[in-house]
Parts: structure tokens; C-alpha cells; sequence
């Protein structure tokens, strides 16, 4: 659930001077989010930010966040999760509870409206803690020393890069080739030696690597066992994946699509609990997971229904291309809202 005020303004001294191509913005929202994983936790993100989005060309929008408040907490989880926690240093960290002060800034391209062939672009900078550990700093604190608090709670901090890029090849009135590639990063320091759940990456799903559920992949070859089922949710600090999907209408409304997905996600250094899961660039072609598939879209116009049936071709904790051991195991059937 979240709320949001909007003024038509910037909510900034001085600002009224400048001109922008177009009306710029002031938002404050506040949100919060629970993740119930059945049998293992219910976890609450309870955030609040200030945002800032003007635009400097017809092109060009951006998006500045200098103050976003994010308050992670587990309320309750069971025994069994409990001790899985306890067997895993790793997951210990990423599930705490812990506050996210964050600075973040958006840069965003769209190509002209007239384009046939039109790009997007965007480029987000976030970190967290950065100032507030100067504070300590001065203080008297170490840099690196761990658990320093605020509000009671420790705080995260780490720095972040993500990246999205989209061209659409307009073959034909209803035909299109859409090309994507995403990629991203999270380095922990400071006050951290783990990013929050919250902020790790994820690959699969309805708006990734579709031939597998969502967080089902990676971190590189890693292969959950049954003496390593503790990561019920496989994440990572780096993340690249590319889609590539051909779309054209069957009739009326009603639209078909191909697809092609490729990606994973890494750790930045080696975990004992997870092997295999850091990146190395040697590794990157064969830790690729790989998936097609079809998929319908019903275009309502002012939303998209749509479908996708999703076929593993290739996944990276296994030796060989095709290296699908049972075809029944490697579909995955989603069902979203807008396209992907």
C-alpha cells in the first residue's frame, strides 16, 4: 500500500528562477510492503521519501531523491526459519532488521514521440548511510566498525548502480521487435558486510527470465541442496539479464509474442554457503541462464493483460548447453499487467 502528494512545483528556494521545458514536480509518498513466506517469515518495509522530477528537454527527465527513509523488520517467523538463520551467517545479515537511509538520482531518456524506432534509457545512483557515517566519523567512530544504530536499529549502507535500456524496431503498424537489457550493482561497506534483502537482486519471473519462477536462479552456478535449502529466495549484488521478444497482432485486440531471456545474478565476494555464487568473468557464458517461450497480450488500451508460457533451455549449475535434465521441470506459466 503506499500514499503520494504531488505539487506541480519544486518545493526548493531559489528554484523559481530556472526554467524547465516542462512542469516540474515535488512528490512525498509513504509505503509500506509485508512479504509473507509461508511457513518461514512475514517480513514488513515500511519507507517514506521526498522526490524531486524535472524535466531539462523534451527528452531528458530526472529524478532526485535526497531524502528516503526505508525501515525493514521481520514480524514474526517460525523455528525452522530460525534455524536456518543460525547455520547461514549470510542470510542472518540480509534478514535483520535494519533502517535504509538513501540518497537516490534518476536520469531517464525517452526518444521523440515521432521516432519509428525509438530508444529508453535510465541510469539510478542510490547510496545509503554515507552521511550519516561521516557523522560518526567525526564522532569519533571507526568507518568500518559494524552495528553503529540509528534509531535503535543498525543502518545499512552501501552504494548502488542500476541500469535499464530498451529500442523498439517498429516492423509494421501492429509488428515489433523490442530489445532489453538491464544490469545493476550493490557494493556493501562501512557499517555493512551485506546488502538488505530488500536492495539484493533477483532474476525470473513474469518480467525477467521467464522460463523460471522468481528468484529461482543464481547467485552463479549456486545450487541449493537439501543441506543448503536455507535461500528460499536466491538474490545477489550483481545482476545483468537481457530479453529479447517479438510481438504481432493475431486479431482484434489480441496480440502474440516470442521470447528469448537470458541472465543471473552474483555475489561480490565468496560465501562458504553459497559455492560457486561470486562473479567471475571467465564464468559468465556458461552461469548464463537461458529461456524462450510464447506468450498472448490483450491490449485494453489503457492497460495490457498478458500471458507467457515459459521453457528453460539452459541453467547455469549444470555442465552442458541443453542441459534440462526433465522437460516437465523446466516450464513456468505467468500471468501479469502491462508488458514486460
Amino acid at each position: 500500500g503506499s500514499a503520494s502528494l504531488e505539487f506541480p512545483r519544486l518545493l526548493l528556494p531559489f528554484w523559481h528562477r530556472y526554467r524547465f521545458f516542462s512542469a516540474p514536480s515535488t512528490l512525498l509518498k509513504a509505503s509500506t510492503d509485508v512479504i509473507n513466506r509461508a511457513g518461514y517469515f512475514k517480513r514488513h518495509i515500511v519507507s517514506g521519501e521526498l522526490t524531486y522530477n524535472f524535466q531539462t528537454s523534451a527528452t531528458s527527465l530526472h529524478q532526485f531523491s535526497p531524502l528516503s527513509l526505508q525501515y525493514n523488520y521481520m514480524t514474526s517467523h517460525t523455528d525452522e526459519f530460525q534455524k536456518i538463520m543460525d547455520e547461514n551467517p549470510y542470510l542472518k545479515v540480509a534478514m535483520r532488521d535494519v533502517m535504509i537511509p538513501k540518497m537516490r538520482y534518476s536520469y531517464i531518456y525517452t526518444s521523440p514521440a515521432h521516432y519509428r524506432s525509438p530508444i529508453w534509457w535510465q541510469m539510478t545512483v542510490s547510496e545509503a548511510a554515507n552521511v550519516l557515517s561521516l557523522g560518526y566519523l567525526a564522532a569519533g567512530r571507526k568507518w568500518n566498525e559494524r552495528d553503529k544504530q540509528m534509531f535503535k536499529n543498525p543502518y545499512a549502507q552501501f552504494f548502488k548502480v542500476e541500469t535499464e535500456f530498451r529500442k523498439t524496431w517498429r516492423m509494421s503498424e501492429h509488428t515489433q521487435l523490442v530489445g532489453h537489457i538491464a544490469a545493476g550493482i550493490i557494493w556493501s561497506y562501512g557499517n555493512s558486510n551485506g546488502a538488505p534483502y530488500s536492495e539484493q537482486f533477483y532474476v525470473g519471473g513474469a518480467n525477467s527470465i521467464r522460463a523460471f519462477n522468481v528468484r529461482s536462479i543464481g547467485p552463479g552456478a549456486f545450487s541449493p541442496t537439501a543441506s543448503s535449502n536455507s535461500y528460499l529466495d536466491q538474490t545477489g549484488d550483481i545482476k545483468l539479464q537481457f530479453n529479447l521478444e517479438y510481438r504481432s497482432r493475431l486479431f482484434g485486440n489480441l496480440y502474440g509474442a516470442v521470447f528469448l531471456d537470458a541472465g543471473n545474478i552474483w555475489t561480490l565476494r565468496d560465501y562458504a554457503e553459497r559455492p560457486a555464487g561470486s562473479f567471475q568473468l571467465k564464468n559468465l557464458p556458461r552461469e548464463m541462464a537461458l529461456g524462450t517461450g510464447i506468450g498472448l497480450r490483450y491490449d485494453l488500451e489503457y492497460f495490457v493483460i498478458r500471458v507467457d508460457w515459459g521453457i528453460g533451455l539452459h541453467v547455469p549449475n549444470k555442465v552442458g548447453f541443453y542441459n534440462i535434465s526433465n522437460f516437465k521441470d523446466c516450464q513456468s506459466l505467468h500471468f501479469a499487467i502491462g508488458y514486460p
